[in-house]
């Protein structure tokens, strides 16, 4: 009877090459499934990208109807910045890089516009910089949405 008893405890337990066999299945699993999961944050995070782009360029236009300009002054726009230096961070991974405005021009028919541009990416040591497809972001006046980045059709790509 004592023969059977330790026959049975043999058969339990796994063997080395089962762990091992087990370990190697993980690993692989874990080197596809993180860098994945890395992309996938990164993407989803350029929706505050979007959103600082827009809201910048819907305060700009708001500024220009009550002043019949445009303005590169954070304060101005509404920002708690007074100074209007740049960067300015508006979120956690993105911020302002820059506000260009072009002082407005009378046209041939005597109306006057102005034009701005608002350039938005990640600041520097932000672990949003590794989103090399969409780095830089940017809203004009007109609504034209374009992008920067190693994607091949950034423009599109980006703001989705």
């Amino acid at each position: 009877m004592d023969h059977n008893r330790f026959a049975r405890l043999k058969v339990r337990g796994f063997t080395l090459v089962e762990l091992m066999v087990t370990i190697v299945i993980i690993t692989i699993l874990i080197g596809i499934a993180v860098p994945t999961y890395q992309a996938q944050v990164r993407h989803s995070r350029r929706t505050e990208a979007k959103t600082t782009a827009l809201d910048a360029a819907a305060r700009e236009e708001r500024y220009y109807a009550t002043q019949n300009t445009y303005t590169a002054d954070t304060g101005q726009l509404g920002y708690t910045s007074a100074s209007g230096s740049f960067p300015y961070t508006t979120g956690t991974y993105y911020e302002i890089n820059s506000i260009v405005v072009t002082a407005p021009t009378a046209n041939t028919t005597g109306v006057t516009t102005g034009a701005f541009t608002v350039t938005v990416d990640a600041p520097a040591g932000s672990a949003q910089q590794a989103d090399t497809a969409c780095q830089t972001f940017v809203v004009t006046q007109t609504g034209a949405r374009t992008a920067t980045g190693t994607d091949p059709t950034p423009n599109t790509t980006c703001w989705q």
